[in-house]
């Protein structure tokens, strides 16, 4: 360990629950036009001005004791009494000093929180498994807690023989658990036109990582005998309020597709479409279709409302472009990250993470001048096909302004763009499917901000 790393720097967490309730409704009623996108700003930097006065004061007093540290002279009442008994919690639960990593919902995307997201705290999380609580949602019409006795799954179309299995019946046959990541087709949908929101979970949040269980998609299309020379495409329905249907291309379907009830070795969570959803890699989250009800065999795209006007990528010449559903190679640094504080000059780990719905991250770089150099990162373990990927690389900061960038590349050679390289192809009217390079200011102060580099 060189002489600079022993100076390890010390990070502060960005500051959560930050947004004023009137700001919100306004943002979520009128949008986010310049004037709400500062009040934005300016509330986050407020919040993270407040965190960071308390923060500086606790750590000034941690780190000088006089006459050694009384954490480790006296011993603790942890260490000289009872714990509670097991199974005091029968599930689990984090520790009550882990209660502000939330997931939480942004303003400006919806009208009503039923049909809304919630993004996962990227920034707070280590390795590429999203804990099942804190897992992005998007619903479309509200989630349920449904009976699983009473759900019912139909594959109907060009088969031989339709039918419809009960959870039982499903859970009977022979299943598979692999891990894949699931985006949404909107994440970083804000950042399209300018900067729009002040920390990574806001920004690239609604992404997440599970290991899922269930039964893959051919093996029951093979059960009920689907027509091999005219299937094209399959159609995808959901039980929820809003009808949610998807097609897929049949290749697809037949690949590594699976119609799943587990996650994160248990069974799905309600928001996550309990008890039965389909699982897409590497394709948008909206075709993962939650409280799966039907599977229907066709010849050809069924251009539903979901994907006929909705999930659909407006290009610069006015025309539309449909069935744009796999997810590009990307990638973000989460630490350090916009609304977090380095505290310290010396040594500090970059880390984030890079997926690709084509298959398996190659390389990450990562740049520290906005750029202009890159580095090639350290991609840690497991590096599986469609899964988030974490990297790491070591950087000694100076104390002087940066630009921290990472930029992803995967097995098939794609290369993550630039903003402007991105723009110069789909315009800046776009909400689908952005896949940019993020920029991530360090100001002399130690504050990170949000900015775009073109």
């Amino acid at each position: 360990m060189t002489d600079d790393m022993k100076k390890r720097g010390r990070i502060m967490r960005a500051p959560e629950n930050f947004l004023d309730a009137g700001l919100a409704l306004e943002i979520t009623e009128k949008g986010l036009n310049e004037e709400r996108r500062g009040f934005l700003r300016k509330s986050f930097l407020a919040a993270s001005a407040a965190l960071a006065t308390g923060s500086l004061s606790r750590h000034a007093a941690a780190s000088a004791p006089l006459d050694g540290d009384p954490n480790i002279l006296t011993l603790p009442e942890h260490s000289t009494t009872l714990g509670k008994p097991v199974a005091a919690n029968p599930y689990g639960m984090p520790s009550r000093f882990e209660t502000n990593l939330l997931r939480r919902e942004s303003p400006g995307l919806t009208r009503v929180n039923a049909a809304s997201v919630s993004f996962t705290p990227l920034q707070g999380l280590f390795g590429i498994i999203t804990p099942s609580g804190l897992h992005f949602e998007r619903h479309h019409q509200g989630w349920h807690d449904i009976d699983p006795s009473r759900h019912r799954f139909m594959v109907n179309g060009l088969v031989k023989n339709p039918k419809v299995y009960t959870m039982d019946d499903l859970m009977r046959l022979p299943s598979v658990s692999r891990i894949h990541f699931i985006e949404c087709g909107a994440n970083t949908a804000m950042e399209w036109g300018n900067v729009a929101v002040p920390a990574v979970q806001y920004s690239h949040g609604m992404l997440s990582c599970s290991e899922f269980t269930g039964v893959p998609l051919s093996v029951l299309l093979d059960d009920c005998g689907y027509d091999k020379k005219t299937a094209k495409f399959i159609l995808a329905e959901g039980a929820d309020g809003s009808g949610m249907t998807r097609t897929i291309a049949i290749d697809r379907a037949l690949d590594d597709v699976i119609v799943a009830w587990g996650m994160n070795g248990e069974m799905l969570r309600p928001e996550n479409g309990y008890p039965l959803r389909l699982v897409v890699p590497g394709v948008q989250g909206v075709s993962w279709v939650k409280w799966l009800r039907r599977i229907e065999v066709g010849d050809k795209p069924y251009a539903t409302k979901d994907e006929a006007i909705h999930y659909i990528d407006a290009m610069p010449d006015g025309s539309y472009r449909q069935y744009t559903s796999i997810q590009e190679c990307k990638s973000v640094i989460t630490t350090p990250s916009a609304g977090q504080r380095l505290l310290d000059k010396g040594f500090h780990n970059i880390t984030g993470l890079a997926w690709s719905g084509r298959g398996k991250i190659k390389r990450v770089d990562v740049s520290v001048d906005g750029g202009k150099n890159w580095r090639t990162a350290r991609l840690e373990t497991p590096v599986l096909s469609k899964c988030l990927t974490r990297f790491n690389i070591d950087w000694i900061w100076d104390g002087s302004p940066v630009v921290l960038q990472s930029r992803a590349i995967d097995e098939t050679g794609y290369v993550q763009p630039k903003i402007n390289e991105l723009r110069a192809v789909r315009g800046t009217k776009s909400i689908y499917h952005n896949n940019a390079i993020q920029s991530w200011k360090v100001a002399a102060s130690g504050e990170v901000f949000n900015v775009q580099v073109y």
